[in-house]
């Protein structure tokens, strides 16, 4: 590992367009949990100037039958739920309206082809319910064993989101984005290069005194969100680089479910399986075992094992069993890197980490996702059923096994 460099993650706000498609994708995941638990999404949200468009498949009680028949009044929950998403973010706009846009659902049933090898039956476990690759992160640069670029990348925009909210920023508008970057000496944050923050705003708010009004506040807001010795006279600050920024959101481009992979895991520290989260329900384990690989990478570094861990699962489609278990603490563990993995597997609560083992350990099949759609999936404080995976409760347990 190299111990001197510059690193940069980015994030963006709830009102980014692809991350208004997460959000409301992720709501259709909790309408349907709610109404059975064992319920199979795979919901796909396009939006764009005043129009949202849902696609994908489902299955599950009280939703849909095998026919394609929606049960009574649900197509119309489904609407109510899209247009509650939008407004709750905040968008009010000519270009686009919770109350106005265009809206058409395209949902359709699961394929019966995907159900028989996912669904358990006689002998046969439940599969997971699609093949892939996917990783979890975990290091001591942030008190949420987080990288600290997306860390603060995150919070930048968290920040500027409640104060819109609130009323606090009135000037500013959903969309938004920001960039962190950090020099690090000996591996360890030394200093904030640079901080690229654009943001969507009121009339007005791109010249004289009320552009600086906007400069002095995004300032003021990353003052409060970065630790005081990483900023200096020398750390270069873009805000809104490209000038006037009203015409944002769908309106301005076009949103797409599951475009923000980086920002919703690691910011680019780690490697990426490829697969998206929003608007899938806890069998696909693009999602379910993403959430288990972090779960076991921050209790493998909250435990001291190492400072820095990344871990890989590998499933097959309709296969219960993971194919391959990979632990790699980057040269920073306590014990050896197999000798964490055999630990791992002999911890049984964790139920060989098979679909069907990871949802009751973690918890998932409950209507806890919509939250997770915008500041990152991961790095977030664990309350009630939601974010199970970012508990540090195995870390006894993962000492036992290596006693």
């Amino acid at each position: 590992m190299r111990s001197n460099y510059l690193f940069t993650s980015e994030s963006v706000s709830e009102g980014h367009p692809d991350k208004v498609s997460d959000q409301i994708s992720d709501a259709i995941v909790d309408l349907f949990l709610s109404k059975d638990p064992e319920a199979r999404i795979a919901c796909e949200t396009l939006t764009t100037t005043q129009l949202v468009v849902l696609a994908g498949e489902i299955r599950g009680k009280g939703i849909m039958d095998e026919a394609g028949n929606w049960a009574p009044g649900v197509p119309e929950e489904v609407e109510a739920t899209v247009r509650a998403t939008v407004k709750r973010i905040g968008y009010e706009q000519d270009g686009f309206h919770w109350e106005t846009l265009k809206f058409h659902n395209n949902l359709h049933p699961q394929s019966a082809h995907i159900a028989q090898g996912v669904d358990a039956g006689g002998n046969k476990d439940e599969g997971a319910g699609d093949q892939g690759i996917m990783f979890g992160f975990a290091c001591d640069e942030t008190p949420d064993l987080m990288p600290a670029t997306l860390y603060y990348s995150h919070r930048i925009l968290h920040r500027m989101a409640a104060d819109r909210h609130s009323g606090a920023a009135p000037f500013l508008e959903p969309d938004a984005k920001s960039q962190v970057t950090l020099r690090y000496e000996n591996g360890i944050p030394a200093a904030a290069t640079a901080i690229v923050v654009s943001t969507q705003h009121g009339k007005g708010y791109d010249q004289g005194e009320k552009e600086a009004e906007l400069h002095a506040y995004v300032k003021k807001v990353v003052a409060d969100i970065l630790p005081a010795e990483l900023l200096s006279d020398e750390t270069v600050y873009h805000i809104n680089p490209t000038g006037s920024f009203e015409i944002g959101g769908p309106d301005g481009d076009a949103g797409l479910t599951g475009r923000k992979i980086i920002v919703d895991t690691y910011g680019g520290a780690s490697p990426h399986g490829g697969g998206a989260f929003s608007g899938k329900d806890p069998t696909k384990v693009d999602r379910s075992a993403a959430y288990i690989t972090r779960y076991l990478a921050k209790n493998i570094v909250a435990a001291g094992l190492a400072k820095r861990c990344t871990i890989q699962l590998a499933y097959a489609i309709g296969v219960a069993k993971p194919l391959s278990l990979y632990v790699d603490t980057h040269g920073t563990g306590t014990v050896g890197d197999d000798v964490i993995e055999q630990a791992i597997g002999a911890i049984e609560k964790l139920g060989g980490m098979t679909p069907r083992g990871i949802r009751t350990h973690l918890g998932l099949n409950k209507p806890i996702y919509e939250r997770t759609a915008a500041y990152g999936h991961f790095g977030r404080d664990p309350e009630g059923d939601f974010f199970p995976w970012e508990k540090t409760d195995l870390v006894d347990d993962l000492k036992a096994a290596l006693a």
